[in-house]
């Protein structure tokens, strides 16, 4: 994994800093869970949870997991998906 940015942090209720990050895996970008600096494996995005309560929507990470909002889960499968776009069409060109 190459770290290209970081997407989003929050502070978690328990005092961490969870950051999301844009990562190139093999040939693509994916969001990289970090909690305190240490890598959480998971879900290469934001994953619907089910139920969903007023606030928390969405989960990334295996052992904790992180909630997020819609807004946050949005923000975060945005960028990849944009940056997963840019290399197709660059792809294309080449």
């Amino acid at each position: 994994m190459v770290f290209k940015k970081n997407i989003l942090s929050k502070i978690l209720s328990n005092g961490l800093k969870a950051d999301f990050s844009l990562v190139l895996d093999d040939d693509s970008f994916l969001a990289a869970l970090y909690i305190d600096g240490r890598f959480i494996p998971g879900p290469p995005l934001p994953v619907p949870l089910d139920p969903a309560n007023e606030e928390v929507t969405h989960w990334m990470g295996n052992r904790p997991s992180v909630g997020l909002t819609t807004e946050e889960a949005k923000k975060i499968i945005k960028v990849v998906q944009l940056e997963n776009s840019v290399l197709e069409h660059r792809k294309l060109l080449s």
